[in-house]
């Protein structure tokens, strides 16, 4: 195929009166091009090449439905799945064609990034988590940490977002990074912060006593001002792009492995501010030792009521108690750490259980109603009771006796 300036040199040379033996000479073309391309000039127009079948093909319509279903955009992430589907082919071309299928980026406004010294720092925040559950859409809860410094990140789900909650998996995460920093740094929500007044943040109590028993100051950012705490804002965002998207769990236990897993993979590659690997800067962070066993586990205890059927709800579960201990209808304090549920009353340990990480599940206790009455006894109320007693007997006697003690008359009656 001939060049477009070729071609219009062959009709410029026609048009200036030259034969087509002539424009063949002077050109060095056959007298066949030169006729061809007079006839045709479109000819010049070059055709689309089919495309190619590319190893890319037979997995195109999975990266969709990962991509436009489960939101799932990131291509390193969607390039190890396809490995392990047998995919064989780079990178280059999964990134060409996941680019157009990608929502459009709201714009960000500049910020300044704020660093902060090793140990100084942590971010949390909460972030919800929608999965499909027979044909219905439900929610976790994902607590997200890092630490300001070395970017340890840290990520558990929880079925609430209350206060008690936050305080266990803030414990779980200081456990997990290994110590204590020196500030706390959140944003405005209920479980932290009750009200601002006068610019200054009225705390939650049971948050504010638990941060003081640990000695770690609380920090909250402005209002309407997420990218103060853009450390952990992004961790979300990370976590809902990596390892939500598409993600397939049989119970919360399940999925908190997996979570485990992510982190210690995440925390061991090369961050891209840093140019390190998190868990290579945990050794610069010089973290405080964790509090001793008291100061720690009496903030990991929640208080619930026994129903009069003798259960224990937790976390959506009811956990059955002995009948022997008479706790029907009092409270008990529920302590839960590593998976495991210790139900206290009085000061004293009465139950302890696997926790269960299905909702809507009852665990009753083998003696639960040992001691318990049946229905038909405790109906049998007791009644008033009279008691009826025979009448004295009543001796009779004649007027004329009373006569003669009260002196009237001189007969002598004797007495009976």
């Amino acid at each position: 195929m001939l060049r477009s300036q070729t071609v219009l040199t062959i009709h410029d040379l026609h048009s200036q009166g030259k034969s087509v033996q002539e424009i063949a000479s002077e050109l060095k073309i056959s007298r066949t091009t030169v006729r061809k391309y007079l006839k045709h000039p479109e000819a010049v127009l070059r055709k689309p090449r089919p495309p190619r079948p590319s190893k890319l093909d037979p997995f195109k319509e999975q990266i969709s439905r990962w991509v436009t279903e489960d939101h799932c955009t990131n291509c390193e992430v969607i390039f190890t799945r396809l490995q392990q589907m047998g995919y064989t082919g780079g990178i280059s071309i999964l990134k060409e064609f996941v680019h157009p299928l990608r929502p459009a980026v709201a714009g960000h406004a500049p910020v300044q990034r704020y660093e902060t010294k090793p140990g100084e720092q942590i971010q949390f925040d909460w972030g919800e988590f929608v999965y499909e559950d027979k044909g219905q859409r439900r929610k976790f809860y994902g607590f997200t940490a890092v630490l300001g410094y070395s970017r340890m990140r840290f990520i558990t789900f929880v079925k609430r977002c209350d206060t008690p909650t936050l305080i266990r998996c803030l414990m779980e995460a200081f456990e997990y990074f290994g110590g204590l920093t020196k500030t706390a740094l959140t944003d405005r929500m209920k479980s932290v912060l009750l009200e601002m007044q006068d610019n200054q943040p009225r705390w939650n109590p049971r948050f504010a006593d638990f941060m003081v028993s640990i000695g770690v100051g609380a920090r909250v950012c402005k209002a309407y001002t997420p990218q103060t705490k853009g450390k952990v804002e992004r961790t979300v965002s990370h976590v809902k792009k990596t390892l939500w998207a598409g993600i397939s769990f049989t119970d919360l236990d399940d999925l908190n492995r997996q979570a485990y897993a992510w982190c210690e993979r995440i925390n061991a590659r090369v961050h891209r501010t840093t140019h390190a690997r998190p868990i290579d800067r945990l050794a610069e962070e010089h973290l405080r030792p964790l509090p001793e066993a008291f100061a720690w586990e009496r903030f990991a205890t929640e208080e619930r009521k026994v129903t009069w059927d003798g259960y224990v709800s937790y976390d959506g579960v009811l956990y059955g108690l002995a009948g022997t201990l008479q706790l029907a209808g009092k409270s008990v304090q529920v302590r839960e750490r590593k998976g495991m549920l210790t139900i206290w009353s009085a000061g004293k340990q009465v139950f302890e259980v696997a926790k269960r990480p299905h909702s809507q599940d009852s665990v009753p206790h083998p003696e639960q109603w040992k001691t318990v009455a049946s229905v038909a006894s405790t109906r049998r109320q007791p009644v008033p009771l009279g008691h009826l007693q025979p009448a004295p007997q009543v001796e009779s006697r004649p007027l004329s006796v009373y006569d003669q003690y009260c002196g009237i008359g001189s007969v002598e009656v004797p007495l009976a």
